[in-house]
């Protein structure tokens, strides 16, 4: 994890202070990369413990489009406690249902993005393709110039369509899928850091691998449990897609530490790195290279035990408080 250390270092070293809107300030700096190559370790800091468990169970409630924070505590993982339940502008919203309600985050996104087509009511061509590709229309009414039109709808499972291309076109290199969404933006506990991901299949060597771009990152907490996220999320799907994980490219718009995790990172440098352990999937899960079936239903049927880390070393533990 040294690309990791030399980050924070940076960021340390050349960094600017700037307000948010947690109040706490942060060193900040824009543009940031980092590169895993997967067959040589996974991506665990192991300067301090990461708090696998939770990460992937997290991991597993975006994958389940889970909007709750009690559906993530099922799952292992309390970091949206705080947001769902403690974050003053969320709690005044009128758009929060109630305890735990996060609003349509992440998964949502991921796993049943709104779409919506607007067209001409008389264009019976357009309506009809529409249709075909799984659209349903919701409303019909005069638009502001007094043209009939229709609008349709319907929600697209972003992750699925990426593993469906991977397999029947994996020289596309348009296989992404996102999580910003201004519909709905006012909608969310959170507006979503890790924005975007792109899958890119290497046919001939049978290797994956995956860009993420995240526009906001806080180094002392979200960029470990974001970078095991990520390549846990390469790694399952190459198993549903049967290529081998290979480059995992993490690219950062702001990335930053915050002051009250100035001490923790300080430590963190001081202590030597340890060699990167190995991420197993279950056998339970079903390798497409090995059977020739593909099954994507396992997208939802992954549990959380269905990961582990082996040889995985690191340094005590240490702690300091999410900036809500």
């Amino acid at each position: 994890m040294h690309q990791y250390l030399d980050l924070a270092r940076q960021i340390l070293d050349h960094g600017s202070w700037q307000e948010n809107r947690t109040g706490v300030r942060t060193l900040s700096l824009p543009g940031a990369a980092l590169r895993f190559d997967l067959q040589q370790g996974f991506p665990a800091v192991t300067t301090k413990r990461l708090a696998f468990k939770s990460a992937i169970g997290e991991l597993v409630g975006f994958l389940r489009g889970a909007r709750s924070a009690a559906d993530f505590r099922a799952l292992g993982s309390k970091v949206w406690d705080q947001n769902a339940n403690e974050n003053a502008q969320w709690l005044v919203n009128p758009y929060r249902a109630g305890t735990d309600d996060l609003g349509p985050v992440y998964g949502a996104q991921w796993r049943a993005w709104p779409a919506y087509k607007l067209l001409d009511a008389g264009a019976a061509a357009q309506i009809a393709d529409a249709v075909d590709r799984g659209y349903r229309q919701v409303a019909a009414f005069d638009d502001d110039a007094g043209r009939p039109s229709v609008l349709l709808y319907k929600a697209i499972d972003q992750l699925r369509q990426c593993l469906d291309t991977i397999v029947s076109n994996p020289a596309d290199r348009r296989i992404l899928f996102h999580g910003w969404n201004w519909a709905q933006i006012e909608e969310m506990a959170l507006p979503p850091c890790h924005l975007l991901y792109q899958f890119l299949p290497n046919a001939a060597k049978r290797e994956i691998s995956l860009v993420l771009y995240i526009r906001s990152n806080d180094l002392g907490l979200g960029t470990p449990f974001n970078l095991a996220e990520g390549a846990a999320l390469l790694h399952l799907v190459g198993r549903l897609t049967g290529y081998a994980p290979r480059w995992f490219s993490y690219f950062v718009g702001d990335a930053h530490i915050y002051e009250t995790h100035v001490p923790m990172l300080r430590e963190q440098l001081a202590r030597e790195p340890l060699p990167a352990p190995r991420l197993v999937l279950s056998d339970r899960i079903p390798d497409y290279a090995a059977t020739g079936r593909y099954e994507p239903v396992w997208l939802e049927k992954v549990e959380p035990g269905d990961f582990v880390l082996e040889n995985y070393r690191h340094h005590p533990p240490l702690t300091a408080p999410m900036a809500v």
